[in-house]
């Protein structure tokens, strides 16, 4: 509402006197107020007291702000920043180590029974473990990605794969990884088309990446000294993540691959490389018949780079598919998958050098 509507005072006419009409319309006046209305006494302006303590109590604050001391008499002053770095945190692995520990020990006590005791039975193990490899990626595809692998045709073809490669060697694993892809074609097409490319794609990724992979273990096994050449191989790829974990843990500093793998360091990748080359030297020379120190080195140096390689190819795939274990299986390690990283691109390296230099047999 604005100031005109509100009119002039009732009883006002044309007949008004003139002071009467030049009072101010308003709820706030009246004509009685109006006459009656005195002006506000010219105080002169003189210095005061007040204002000059006023005036102290700024200059004052005015010092304090510059010197770092208290802006009021009652608050209490600000001690001085330091400027010493803070003290070093101390590093800490990022897995339950006793956990870590407890469980690879538990897996090797395994491994080294059913690989010294009846060959048959360490190729068992290796079943077990592609199929629930194969289970771990599949299930990981099909909640991050959508992707439906078929399970059951991988994990038949995947073990008869194994039997195949440790049966009829090089020539058996072929075979059954071509069934098995064929079977991966024809199991999804019992399933509406959309995303069928996809799928079997993944799932020939699949039998590729796990059980043929795997089947090299299983070739390294039919050599007479076959449970030393496992050893060996089992052995040089454990030395190789230790080596790399213990030195990058203690001298890392510089990135491998920062995109693809934050922790690895280029200081872990020599670690990694001399132990598992002083690792290949002596398993060449006292493991392996016929063997010579300077093969293990080779070795070593070629198993060092393959499962860096096979480590950093899992956080790949982990990474695009936004998770950071492929299971929960193991305490401590994770999922199988998370510990078959290293190991299945490193079999067919041991496996091939291993017949370079000492033969199949």
């Amino acid at each position: 509402m604005n100031d005109s509507s509100w009119g002039a005072p009732q009883g006002a006419g044309h007949g008004a006197a003139p002071e009467m009409r030049a009072a101010p319309a308003g709820p706030a006046y009246d004509v009685h107020n109006a006459q009656q209305t005195r002006p506000m006494p010219i105080v002169p302006d003189v210095p005061d007291a007040g204002r000059d303590a006023d005036d102290r109590d700024d200059r004052d604050r005015g010092a304090a702000r510059l010197s770092g001391g208290p802006l009021f008499r009652d608050e209490k002053p600000q001690e001085p920043m330091s400027t010493a770095p803070p003290p070093p945190q101390k590093k800490r692995a990022g897995r339950d180590l006793g956990a870590a520990i407890g469980v690879g020990v538990g897996l090797g006590a395994v491994v080294v029974a059913s690989l010294f005791i009846v060959k048959a039975v360490f190729v068992g193990v290796i079943v077990v473990a592609v199929v629930v490899g194969l289970w771990e990626l599949t299930s990981r595809l099909d909640e991050r990605k959508g992707i439906k692998a078929p399970l059951v045709p991988l994990a038949v073809g995947g073990a008869a794969m194994v039997v195949a490669g440790y049966a009829r060697g090089a020539e058996g694993a072929w075979a059954a990884m071509a069934l098995t892809a064929l079977a991966v074609l024809v199991w999804r097409m019992t399933q509406p088309p959309e995303g069928y490319l996809k799928d079997v794609t993944a799932g020939v990724f699949a039998a590729f990446y796990v059980p043929f992979l795997a089947t090299f273990v299983a070739m390294l096994l039919t050599a007479a000294d076959g449970p030393q050449r496992v050893l060996t191989f089992l052995l040089l790829t454990v030395v190789s993540d230790t080596g790399a974990y213990a030195v990058g843990w203690r001298f890392g500093k510089h990135k491998l691959a920062p995109r693809i793998s934050p922790g690895k360091t280029r200081e872990g990748l020599f670690g990694a490389v001399a132990f598992a080359m002083v690792a290949g030297a002596l398993c060449m020379e006292f493991l392996i018949d016929d063997g010579a120190w300077w093969q293990g080195l080779l070795l070593g140096l070629a198993v060092a780079a393959s499962a860096t390689l096979g480590d950093l190819g899992e956080s790949m795939i982990k990474r695009d598919l936004g998770i950071k274990d492929m299971g929960t299986l193991l305490p401590g390690h994770g999922g199988i998958m998370d510990r078959l990283d290293s190991l299945l691109p490193t079999a067919p390296v041991v496996w091939l050098l291993m017949v370079l230099f000492v033969g199949s047999g």
